[in-house]
């Protein structure tokens, strides 16, 4: 893997939180989204975060200079409303609801990829920041947000 910075260390921690709340915010509207093009989308975003969630907690160190970083949780993200706004949704409500909370969460992971692309120190980090900001702006896009 190489020698992670700080840097590179807090955005792997910051991105598996994120992660972590996009598979809930998925996983909370499964059954009640009523557009199939929606439910697939929301289904590959699934399968694409939940394989990078065991790539960068598999390069996040465990003990040593670092771990502390990442060993709380980033719970939150300004976002709790949100996702119980979306768990409470009455149904007609759902599939916008979905779109317009996983739009927002998704343009901020893009925002912190982006960001880490400049400053990042570590090559691998730096190509998987690469691929979450193409993969979610794109994302947005198809959700009906603008990036």
């Amino acid at each position: 893997m190489g020698e992670l910075s700080g840097i590179d260390v807090v955005f792997l921690g910051t991105m598996v939180g994120h992660s972590e709340r996009t598979l809930q915010i998925v996983r909370s509207s499964r059954d009640r989204v009523r557009d199939d093009a929606l439910r697939t989308l929301a289904a590959a975003i699934e399968a694409t975060e939940a394989d990078e969630l065991v790539t960068m907690r598999g390069w996040l160190p465990t003990t040593g200079p670092g771990a502390s970083a990442t060993a709380h949780h980033h719970e939150g993200h300004g976002d709790d409303a949100a996702l119980d706004r979306l768990r409470n949704a009455p149904a007609p409500d759902v599939d916008r609801m979905l779109r317009e909370v996983l739009a927002d969460h998704q343009r901020s992971a893009a925002d912190l990829a982006r960001a880490q692309v400049g400053v990042g120190r570590n090559e691998r980090v730096r190509d998987l920041a690469r691929r979450i900001e193409q993969s979610r702006t794109a994302e947005v896009e198809l959700l009906g947000g603008t990036p």
